[in-house]
């Protein structure tokens, strides 16, 4: 006899309850059915407007400071905004540093989103010349366009160079993205590049590699293109996200 199921959401709790009806007994049960997004905070980032954005699009996401929670969670986001230098600061003295490098060592879903982009390179020439995660090589560079201003602030197009990666699912070539930055990326291995985006230069504006994704623009604040690639980082969680 088969079993017919009722699944409703219950939107305060982020929980489903599976109504079960077994011929004449009516038994119900709580289940979790959205694992958790683990976003790291240490001190300087748009934090709660990340979190929003990923509960929009029915991801449950929660901030931590705390490496072994990090280290739990199905999935990781390193958002940022701010200085080089101060936030590799907090990284290596809060362990978070660490606790990142070993999430994307894991094979986890992870996602750098602004300065969580340009944490991941070897340097930075932000304010002198500052250690990065050195995840990805390469160095962090200044905008050097006289004719344009310095931050590069507004929107602007992505031109997809990996129309295949998982992230970019429904994402239209060319889509309009909110930037907010005065430098940009320059990896070594162009194999990473995902996307680029015209500002005097054509720089980096996104990254993938296996399972480690990362932005230079907001999509927390790219409205609906935004919040779709959100949704993408979100689908990952359980998968293979090196596909």
């Amino acid at each position: 006899m088969s079993v017919s199921r009722v699944c409703y959401q219950l939107k305060e709790h982020s929980e489903v309850v599976e109504v079960v009806p077994r011929l004449t007994t009516l038994t119900i049960l709580t289940v979790s059915t959205i694992s958790m997004i683990a976003i790291i905070d240490y001190g300087m980032g748009n934090l709660r407007s990340v979190q929003a954005g990923l509960e929009y699009v029915g991801q449950e996401a929660f901030v931590t400071d705390d490496p072994k929670k990090i280290a739990d969670a199905p999935a990781v986001v390193l958002p940022g905004v701010g200085a080089f230098g101060d936030a590799m600061g907090r990284l290596e003295k809060t362990g978070l540093g660490n606790a990142f490098r070993e999430a994307v060592q894991s094979g986890k879903p992870c996602l750098g989103i602004c300065l969580g982009l340009q944490l991941l390179f070897s340097e930075s020439e932000e304010g002198g010349l500052y250690r990065g995660l050195d995840i990805m090589p390469g160095r962090v560079t200044r905008f050097s366009v006289p004719a344009l201003k310095v931050p590069h602030m507004g929107w602007n197009q992505i031109d997809i160079r990996k129309p295949d990666s998982p992230m970019l699912r429904d994402i239209p070539n060319v889509s309009y993205m909110y930037f907010v930055h005065s430098y940009y990326v320059q990896p070594e291995d162009g194999s990473v590049i995902a996307a680029i985006t015209d500002y005097g230069v054509h720089f980096t504006s996104m990254i993938a590699k296996g399972n480690l994704f990362a932005t230079q623009f907001h999509p927390e604040k790219s409205q609906k293109i935004g919040l779709r690639l959100l949704r993408n980082f979100g689908s990952l969680v359980g998968s293979d996200s090196s596909r």
